[in-house]
Order: structure tokens, then sequence, then C-alpha cells
């Protein structure tokens, strides 16, 4: 079984799909943070990536061909990433929603700890927070329409749909959990 986990930032996406994996013995892959690195490795911020893959290919397809390379060669592992649901189609697709006020919040306490996020320049509040998350959420939208005609935002393409808006982590993976165990 291969999970392809989307959704909002600041949802939960890496709390449940590392809860996931670890549950059901699976490896863990996480998209975001091979963007982040590759950022990094420019001298950018993700933000600042995102914005350059607007013009440059690239940077969305070496990843995605990552992907689909794993979604053929590969089984039983979790995967988290905007574009996995329509890369690897025959996965479970989940996708975990948040208000955006909530996310950005939640975001915002995780870059005040010691983290590798490699979000945008500038995060001192949670409102500086939620506009980069707005920008972010354009940029993808114009990239993955302009690069693969997708809206990976629209969740009829998901399997399974959970807000966590107002759920704690525990609750969030119940629910995931009992909705995978009748997937098997």
């Amino acid at each position: 079984m291969i999970i392809t986990i989307a959704g909002d930032p600041g949802s939960g996406k890496s709390t449940i799909g590392k809860r996931i994996a670890k549950k059901m013995n699976y490896k863990h892959y996480y998209i975001g943070q091979i963007r982040r690195d590759a950022a990094k490795k420019m001298g950018m911020t993700l933000a600042e990536y995102n914005k350059y893959g607007e013009t440059h290919p690239e940077t969305d397809i070496k990843v995605d061909e990552y992907q689909k390379k794993l979604g053929k060669e590969e089984n039983n592992f979790v995967i988290e990433g905007r574009t996995s649901w329509f890369l690897i189609p025959q996965s479970i697709k989940l996708y975990i929603a948040v208000d955006s006020s909530e996310g950005a919040r939640r975001v915002f306490k995780e870059l005040q700890a010691d983290n590798n996020r490699n979000e945008d320049n500038y995060l001192k509040t949670v409102e500086d927070v939620l506009t980069s998350h707005k920008k972010r959420e354009d940029s993808d939208k114009l990239r993955y329409q302009k690069y693969y005609q997708k809206d990976c935002s629209d969740k009829n393409n998901f399997d399974f749909v959970i807000d966590t808006t107002n759920l704690t982590p525990d609750e969030v993976f119940e629910k995931v959990w009992e909705y995978l165990k009748n997937q098997k």
C-alpha cells in the first residue's frame, strides 16, 4: 500500500505521515524537505525557490520524477507531497486541511523552536507566516497548473479529507488510521 499525503501548510501532514509510517512500519518520504534542501543549496528560502520554479520547471520536474520512480519501484511507504497523489495514481490519497490562520499559528510556533524549515525570510509574526503561506499556495497553484494542468488543492482528487483545525494530533491520527484500516 502506498499512501500519499497532501494538504494545507501547517495542517499536520508531517506529524500524521510520520505516525502512519511508524505504525505500519513503512518508509516515510517528505518531498517538502527535499525541496527545502534544494533551495538551501541554491542559497534560497523555500519561498524564493518556489518563485524561481515558476520559470524554471526543473525545480519541480526533478523531484516529481523521483516520486514517479518511487511509485513504480517501491511499495509500502508514506509520501508527503502536494503532487504525489497524481504522480502515484495507485496510492491512497489523503488531504489534511486546516484553517489558514491556525496553520500559520502552528508553523510560527514551530519556527520559534530549532528547526530546518528554511521557510521564508522575515517571519516575525503569525501574520507574516500567513502572508508567506498565501504566496506559497499561489506559486504552487501557478506551477502545477502550468506544468501539469492540475489543481493540487481540489479536495475532490482525494480519497479521504480531514480538517485538523479543531483536532489534536491524536484525534487526527485515530480518524486517519480508522480510514486506512478499511483500505487493506
